[in-house]
């Protein structure tokens, strides 16, 4: 009964926020999911320079990287992106400004070796401002 009353209240004090606000959250952290892939695919480092946080953390199959590192590689020819796919998107709202986006993607990159895929992601955002940003990124190789 306790941990009912502490969910009522955190609803009211707008903690968490109500159901219909978390649906339209989910949609827009989609949305940036799937514009930051087509960026990715198109080279477009100038995408990541709005979309991350200044201390955004990336924890990929070569290690950790920072905003700078991310722009500057997304940037570069190093990679190839021939296609992807994302599905079965989750949201959990860890409170009003801050969400975890999770998903499965699968894609056909090169980079001087393909990248490992599929894999589940981990896409943590926080509200800064008006503006959701992107603050840590991570991928799970699912393997088959």
């Amino acid at each position: 009964m306790a941990f009912v009353a502490v969910v009522l209240l955190a609803y009211r004090l707008g903690a968490i926020p109500e159901s219909s606000d978390v649906v339209v959250i989910k949609e827009q952290l989609i949305k940036l999911e799937k514009q930051s892939w087509e960026a990715w695919k198109n080279r477009d480092g100038k995408f990541f320079q709005d979309f991350l946080s200044d201390d955004h953390v990336e924890v990929g199959f070569g290690g950790v990287s920072n905003k700078a590192e991310i722009v500057s590689f997304v940037g570069s020819p190093v990679c190839t992106v021939k296609s992807y796919q994302l599905n079965q998107f989750e949201l959990k709202m860890l409170d009003k400004n801050t969400a975890l986006l999770t998903y499965r993607e699968a894609q056909d990159t090169v980079c001087h070796n393909p990248v490992p895929s599929p894999c589940w992601v981990s896409s943590l955002y926080m509200k800064r401002g008006d503006r959701w940003l992107n603050v840590l990124y991570q991928q799970t190789e699912i393997h088959k």
